[in-house]
């Protein structure tokens, strides 16, 4: 090699060498957001992407969404997508969970992709591959674009590809709560051992996620409820843990003054037929009150049609006592809430729990249980009550049913709460503290 080859070859191997470097401490940073599942209004972790984006773009960073379906953009206002600063790139996927063509049968051409094969069969087995595959889809996507970052974020997706781009750049991830919980609480609330296994199947993926948690250095969560049980159930120290509270969308999650107030109407915003949310216990309880007072239970969301709430509504006899709203749009969600005298939130256990920060912003007295995180949440600024206990939940609600002093008295405390503690803004400035302390000890 020449004088003049061996300086070029220099000069490349200077200038990459220089592309690795951290970026100064107070340098705006790009950042990468993975998110595998991505409704940007249903479901706390598309709701997570759409806010942290935004506000970590509002702080002069760039960020890039990497995202699985739905897509935040499509068919939706601009109220609820990502934000024009924030760049999205969607992977294609067979998106077999996709409910207006669910569970699809793919084409061959389709399937001579080896990730869409792997994602197809283990589907086909009652799998749940989506992490799995869409980890890999990212890695093949970057591999092939050559895109860096100064830190890959990943939400909850903690797949195999994933932690293969340790090599190349910092990587944290985001675990809202032990998904552990889930399993656990999905198999205990059956008796058919039929659905027991199917359960089991489903949940599979965790014991990847487990694997590759514990090889980050550095892990994001949004309650030291959280914190402390992700510890405990995937076996990794404390130390690596930082307890970020997410924030409340008060943009969209206000008072609505000029909405009559129904005296005997309650809602409840928990996924209807998901054992952890609870929503049997308050239906017993429901039924418990209507011995001695009239009372409207209205449920934002739809049950599975035979499922297990559906039937337990034909069960109690509650058919003209519940309103199921489908799904809606915030509008219409903040003056369901506007309509309501209490809100209650009967989860088994929260990660964090987004319903009970949301009420408190439309400044609605709010019972909840002490699962998981809710009294990170709610502080004294809420009715609390053991989890699994439908005789517990009558008891607060006719409490508060009857008492209007203490509804204005909660409603007051909950809504300064969400807007002294819970902004998106602080969220993102300590998730950039934390990005700094990652990108810093990578390098």
């Amino acid at each position: 090699m020449d004088k003049a080859s061996a300086s070029e070859a220099e000069d490349r191997w200077f200038d990459s060498s220089r592309a690795h470097q951290p970026p100064p401490m107070t340098a705006p940073l790009k950042i990468g957001l993975i998110s595998y599942r991505s409704n940007p209004h249903c479901g706390g972790q598309g709701v997570y992407i759409r806010h942290l984006s935004h506000a970590l773009s509002r702080l002069g960073h760039t960020v890039e969404v990497i995202a699985g379906p739905p897509d935040p953009l499509l068919n939706h206002t601009s109220q609820t997508s990502l934000h024009p600063a924030v760049t999205l790139t969607m992977l294609e996927t067979l998106d077999l969970y996709n409910p207006e063509d669910l569970f699809r049968t793919p084409s061959l051409t389709e399937l001579k992709d080896p990730i869409n094969l792997i994602e197809w069969l283990d589907v086909s087995t009652m799998g749940y591959p989506e992490p799995l595959t869409f980890g890999m889809r990212v890695k093949k996507h970057l591999d092939e674009t050559q895109k860096r970052y100064d830190i890959i974020h990943d939400n909850q997706c903690l797949s195999y590809g994933i932690l293969s781009l340790v090599k190349q750049m910092p990587v944290t991830a985001t675990i809202h709560h032990p998904i552990t919980v889930d399993r656990r609480i999905a198999v205990q609330s059956t008796r058919s051992f039929l659905k027991k296994v199917k359960a089991l199947r489903w949940y599979s993926f965790i014991n990847m996620q487990k694997r590759v948690a514990k090889k980050l250095s550095h892990i994001i969560t949004v309650s030291d409820s959280s914190k402390t049980d992700i510890s405990t159930e995937f076996k990794i120290p404390e130390s690596r843990f930082r307890a970020i509270p997410i924030g409340i969308d008060t943009q969209h999650f206000y008072p609505l003054d000029t909405v009559k107030k129904h005296p005997h109407r309650i809602i409840v915003t928990n996924s209807a037929d998901t054992p952890l949310k609870g929503l049997y216990h308050l239906l017993l309880a429901v039924k418990a009150i209507l011995k001695t007072r009239p009372v409207k239970l209205v449920v934002v969301g739809t049950p599975k049609r035979n499922g297990g709430i559906d039937n337990l509504v034909k069960q109690l006899d509650l058919g003209p006592h519940i309103t199921f709203t489908g799904r809606i749009d915030h509008d219409q969600f903040v003056k369901e809430y506007a309509k309501a005298r209490i809100a209650v939130v009967p989860s088994l256990y929260e990660g964090f729990g987004l319903p009970v920060g949301e009420a408190m912003a439309c400044r609605i007295p709010v019972i909840c249980t002490t699962g998981g995180a809710l009294p990170e949440v709610a502080g004294d600024a809420a009715k609390l009550v053991p989890p699994g206990s439908a005789a517990a939940l009558e008891t607060a609600i006719l409490e508060l049913l009857e008492d209007p002093a203490q509804c204005e008295t909660l409603a007051e405390k909950g809504y300064q709460r969400v807007l002294k503690e819970f902004t998106w803004e602080k969220t993102a400035i300590r998730t950039v503290d934390v990005y700094r302390e990652v990108i810093h000890d990578y390098h």
